[in-house]
This record gives structure tokens, sequence and C-alpha cells, in this order.
């Protein structure tokens, strides 16, 4: 479920099938998941892979795949609200769990993480990401992060390097206009919360993540200078056109073909998009590029924000939690993040420790394995940052997508924005709301 799925269902709720579901023999107990919107080629891939071996190695189970398009987070409320719903329980993340979890309609997964060896095998600070009040409720299916793709081919040409100091990317920016190229190719058109992506960049990579940190805490306000000027300093790059001309009127993935094709010399925006370059790049005869984005002084480079972009979950009334945790244990292998990444980038990064024995099909571009193995290393060492759609509460990450578009608009001003985005989170801190938030590795 990473950010921009949501979006991409193709198919009336109706005309969604069911995979892997028969009907159950007598002596099978059925694992239902209901997943978001998934293309026919990922709805195959998920049976090749996922239900047909499953089922085959656990023949007293049976795992069956519904797909429950844009919908699924409302239908998922809907049914865990009335004490049904499904034996896996998929969300968009820990803000999501957290609430789940606050009305106990999720089950403790700490003794499958000890008896499966999870703990040893899944990235500590993931492990610590889907807990509430100590318990584990979830284990991050997917994690993201922002940083900058560019045209490799496109640069050589110019003579350009990849920045690495806000500042170095600047300068470029501003050689971009003087090409008559769109500095940032960027569009939220089909994804308003698009605009959290760059609040996101700006935040880790200007305020820096000490400071993020801290007001997630609530050790600093919102409204802390840094994090104000790191507002300010988003604010300024719209208003100097570097998100071009037509940012409300182009598809993300319209945007991001501007790369391709050399119409814009960078994209500021997420590791999910490795699975768009097969479809733009190759025709385009240009090599993809992809750095850590930017940073100011002060601030380390490069820092990754970090994102999960979906959770797995055990709903608390399953009739069958032994198999979910199976099917749990089945997915958080290398052999499994093997197979899927190699069919479907990005929407199946699975926070593992190791990832030594990963091979990835020589299809893949081979920088996509690069730099999810520099991801891992970096969480590792504690080079991490937040995203803002994993961190925050709902109703501060709901306030920020709108006003940011208020700032840009000038409609309202960096720092009453950062004052109503602060008074947002303190009664959501308040009322428990705030998903769990790790302390920094030292």
């Amino acid at each position: 479920m990473e950010r921009r799925t949501f979006m991409k269902a193709g198919l009336a709720l109706g005309a969604l099938p069911l995979l892997g579901r028969h009907a159950f023999a007598d002596d099978k107990k059925p694992i239902t998941f209901w997943y978001e919107a998934a293309s026919p080629d990922n709805q195959q891939h998920l049976k090749d892979l996922l239900i047909d071996p499953f089922n085959a190695a656990h023949p007293d189970s049976e795992l069956s795949i519904d797909f429950r398009g844009e919908d699924l987070d409302k239908q998922l409320r809907i049914a865990m609200l009335s004490g049904s719903g499904p034996d896996i329980v998929y969300t968009a993340g820990p803000s999501y769990v957290a609430s789940m979890a606050q009305a106990g309609q999720l089950l403790d997964l700490g003794d499958y993480a000890q008896k499966l060896g999870w703990n040893d095998r899944i990235l500590p600070l993931f492990m610590d990401l889907g807990k509430y009040n100590g318990k584990l409720y979830a284990l991050a299916k997917t994690y993201e992060t922002l940083g900058l793709f560019y045209n490799k081919t496109l640069f050589a040409k110019n003579g350009w390097k990849a920045p690495t100091t806000i500042a170095e990317m600047e300068a470029l920016a501003e050689e971009a206009k003087k090409a008559n190229l769109v500095p940032f190719a960027a569009g939220n058109a089909d994804w308003r919360p698009t605009n959290e992506h760059y609040v996101s960049i700006v935040l880790n990579s200007i305020a820096g993540p000490e400071n993020v940190y801290k007001a997630l805490t609530g050790a600093i306000p919102w409204t802390d200078p840094s994090i104000v000027g790191a507002i300010d300093k988003l604010n300024e790059w719209w208003q100097k056109g570097y998100f071009g001309p037509n940012y409300f009127s182009l598809t993300g993935e319209q945007a991001f073909a501007q790369i391709a094709t050399g119409a814009a010399a960078m994209a500021p925006t997420g590791t999910w998009n490795f699975g768009t370059i097969p479809t733009y790049f190759p025709q385009n005869n240009a090599e993809p590029g992809f750095v850590g984005f930017p940073s100011a002084d002060g601030v380390p480079n490069p820092i990754f924000a970090l994102g999960i972009g979906s959770t797995f979950s055990i709903n608390a009334k399953s009739g069958n939690a032994d198999g979910a945790a199976a099917v749990f244990d089945t997915i958080f292998q290398q052999k499994f993040y093997s197979d899927m990444n190699s069919v479907w980038q990005g929407e199946w990064n699975l926070p593992l420790k190791d990832l030594s024995q990963v091979k990835i099909a020589s299809t893949v571009t081979p920088l996509y394995e690069e730099v999810m193995k520099e991801l891992a290393t970096a969480v590792g060492k504690g080079q991490y940052g937040y995203t803002t759609w994993t961190f925050l509460p709902p109703a501060t990450d709901t306030y920020l997508v709108s006003g940011m578009e208020e700032v840009w608009l000038k409609k309202t001003t960096s720092k009453d924005m950062m004052k109503k985005w602060d008074d947002t989170f303190k009664q959501e801190k308040d009322a428990g709301k705030v998903p769990a938030i790790p302390p920094r590795a030292s």
C-alpha cells in the first residue's frame, strides 16, 4: 500500500476476483486476507508467489486474497467495528494500527515474534514501529523512502552532478530553468497527499531528523523556528517555479515521466517510483539515477526519511490466527523478498535485517537493488528521518495536505500553518493517537 496505490484502482469492486478460495474442505481452515487494488499481472504474482506455495506447504489451511480496491480502508474500518473482517488486517500505516489496537481489534503478535524468530529477522526499528503501549500489533510490509531521482544521461550531457547540499540543488534548479526545463518533476492531480512528500523532505533534510523527533515526542513544538524555516524554504521553491506550471494538473506518473524524457531535471519523490522506471526510461534511451535528498548545513547526508507504506496485523476475532502468522512467516523471508521484488519493485520492500542472500532478477534495474540495500544499511546505522504519513496522527496529517497548498497559494503563512498543525497535534497526542516513536539510535 505504497503512497500512490489507492488512486490506481482500475476495477470496480464487484469485478475484483477472489484468489485462492475454493469450496473449503472440512479439514481446511480458511485464512482471509483483504488487499487493496492490484493490476491483473500483480494479482497473478500474488497467486504464483504467495497463495499457491503457501497452500501447498500448509495443507491444513487455505489462504485466499480478496482485492477490495480503493475503498479497502473504509470497508476494513466498518468490518472491524462490527467485530468481523478478515483474518489478516492490512492497513495504510502505524496511525491506523494505533487506533485499531486502542479499540482492541488487533491481536498481540509478541508470542509469534518470539516463537517464529521475527525479532531476529526484521529490523528492530520496524518492530518498534508496530507496537502500541509496548505490545506488538503490526509488521511493516513495505518500507519506503524519499530521495532525488534524476536522468543520468541528461546530467552527463549538461555536465551536471547529483547534488548533495541544498545550495548545490538550488544552483542546479536555476540551471535547469535557464535550459527551459522544469526543475522538479511533480504533480498531485491523482493524489493530493503528494503535497506531504515535499513536506517530509524539507522537515528531515532542512530542519533535520533530530528536530523532527523532538517535535513528534513533544520536546519542542511544531512552531519551532527550525521547522517553520523548513516550510518557508519549501514555499520559496514553489514561488520560484521549481515545481513547474502544471503541478495541479499532472498525475504523479505523468510528472515522473518528465525526467525520463528530459523535460525535467529532477524528481523529489519516493522509492515506489522504481516501479515506473521500466515504463519510461528504456524507450527514451535514458539511465535513471537516485540519491538521498540533499541536506542543509548541519544536517548529515544522506538522511533517508522512512515511510511505512502498509502493515500486516491479525484480527483479534480471527478464527485462524496461527495460519495468519504462518503467512507472515512465509512473507518475511529473503526468498520471498527476492521473488516478489523481481516482478513488483517498490511495493514489497520488506524490512529484513539481512539482504545478503537476496537475488533480484536481471530484468530489474540494478539501481533498485543498490538503493534498497543502501537504505537497509542506513536504517541500521540510524541515518533515517520521518515521513509525515507514517509518524503523524490522522487529523494532523490530513491538515498538512491542505495547509501546504494554502501556503503555496498565499492564503496563509508558514508560521500560521504550523500553529494550526501544532494545535491539532497536541489534541491528538493527548488522545493517545500518535503512533509509536522509537528512541533514535545513539
